[in-house]
């Protein structure tokens, strides 16, 4: 890692990076946006250490582990402390466990590590409206997927192989970056939500404390003095000329709307 010159300007002092993650993963937080501020924040010599703020359900599978690795990756090269304020669950405490060191309110919510499928079927909606679908495909399971009819035995057979290996990942990256026997991680992987009290206790969280606490933390392990640095991803072309508000709405519509039709993985409470 590149040294930062001598120079007395502030903007080029030592730091500490704080990131937030509040939200669902893949809609609120989207993988690519985040993944492009992580790695720029391992790259960035100027910043010592890193705090990862942390209230989060989790969501999709692929933005989970996309971040999970992010943060692996600054681990690899300084101090990151996750901090669980309000929920750190499934892919939110993916996201966390990856961290240096973890620290969540003692009321915070850790846990429900598992996979959730989730397939909407609107076959008896269709059917009183009158609507008809014929499908022309190659592949037996190509649709598979699809809300407009039941999935047979043996989609679900296939669907459960899916389920499992994702599982097993999941399994794997807890037990890897907590350094934890993997079948204690299996045992504790039921999809159950603990108080980070508990959680403490499982050793899933490294202490118990607030935001300071955290800083506190990265401020010691980074050897760095006590400069904040807030960031977030740069916000999309349609969101600076509409306005964070409107843009909000539209990705809730969007994300309320992928719920009630989309079949989708996730790792999420």
């Amino acid at each position: 890692m590149s040294q930062i010159p001598p120079v007395g300007l502030p903007w080029l002092a030592p730091r500490i990076g704080v990131v937030e993650l509040f939200g669902v993963l893949g809609t609120t937080i989207r993988g690519p946006d985040y993944d492009r501020m992580l790695s720029a924040l391992r790259d960035d010599a100027r910043v010592r250490a890193v705090v990862v703020d942390i209230d989060s359900p989790g969501g999709s599978a692929p933005a989970a582990e996309q971040i999970h690795r992010g943060i692996a990756k600054i681990a690899a090269r300084k101090p990151v402390v996750a901090f669980i304020r309000g929920s750190g669950l499934s892919g939110g405490y993916l996201a966390g466990c990856a961290a240096t060191k973890l620290v969540a309110l003692p009321t915070a919510m850790v846990g429900s590590i598992g996979v959730i499928a989730i397939r909407p079927v609107v076959a008896e909606l269709l059917q009183r409206l009158g609507v008809k679908v014929f499908v022309t495909k190659s592949g037996a399971f190509k649709d598979m997927f699809q809300p407009f009819r039941e999935p047979t035995d043996e989609e679900q057979k296939k669907l459960q192989t899916l389920m499992d290996e994702y599982y097993d990942w999941f399994v794997d990256a807890v037990a890897t970056t907590r350094q934890l026997e993997p079948e204690k991680v299996r045992g504790l992987a039921t999809g159950e939500v603990f108080t980070a009290r508990a959680a403490k206790e499982l050793g899933l969280v490294d202490e118990l404390g607030d935001l300071d606490t955290a800083i506190d933390m990265a401020t010691e392990l980074g050897r760095v003095p006590r400069r904040l640095a807030y960031l977030r991803p740069r916000r999309a072309i349609l969101e600076r000329l509409v306005g964070r508000v409107a843009t909000g709405l539209v990705e809730q519509v969007a994300a309320e709307a992928e719920q009630r039709l989309l079949s989708r993985i996730e790792f999420r409470a």
